[in-house]
């Protein structure tokens, strides 16, 4: 277990954070043939991603809302790549929305479980975090733990870094309107 990192830090991470909140909600805590397999399958996708670290998941924390309710939050490299984890046929988390799709197509769900999940997208100079005598936890577990100093004493101080740092970066293609995004041209056109 990760030891307490004495005094302030903050988290290391550089441009866009893409934190994805997932979880489930038992309705009913008699069904637990119902419940208890949607808790696995998370567990499982969670495992499978551990074993492929080139996914894009860069860190998560596993909490509980309340008897009822639990969730993990997710720190994603881009959401490129969170995309492609959800939509890779070749995955479990995949073929879980298949099935789950299939019974809700077949009238077959019950009530017994909710699912839910929100997913954030935030631009450098929108986020910040401090931590206190604590261990590498949530984005800084997931990035870094930084010295309280290299990115401000305030958080204010801290979302101005992170504004700093987005403005000496040039826009990534995808982030230019379709008309701004430079033409490339095939490596054998004819040069003119």
């Amino acid at each position: 277990m990760p030891k307490p990192i004495r005094g302030r830090t903050t988290a290391g991470a550089e441009g866009d954070v893409v934190v994805l909140l997932i979880g489930a909600r038992i309705n009913h805590f008699w069904a637990v043939h119902q419940w208890l397999p949607v808790m696995r399958a998370m567990m499982r996708m969670l495992r499978e991603l551990d074993r492929h670290p080139g996914r894009g998941l860069l860190g998560r924390v596993l909490l509980t809302a309340s008897p009822r309710t639990y969730y993990v939050v997710q720190y994603w490299e881009s959401k490129e790549k969170l995309y492609a984890y959800a939509r890779d046929p070749e995955l479990f988390h995949h073929s879980m929305w298949g099935r789950l799709n299939r019974l809700e197509r077949a009238g077959k769900t019950r009530g017994h479980v909710g699912l839910w999940h929100e997913t954030y997208i935030a631009a450098p100079g929108s986020y910040e975090s401090i931590y206190f005598d604590m261990p590498p936890f949530g984005l800084a577990a997931a990035t870094e733990p930084l010295p309280i100093d290299r990115r401000g004493r305030t958080g204010a101080d801290r979302l101005a870094h992170g504004a700093r740092t987005a403005a000496r970066q040039p826009p990534k293609a995808h982030d230019l309107p379709p008309h701004d995004v430079p033409r490339q041209e095939p490596a054998n056109a004819p040069q003119g």
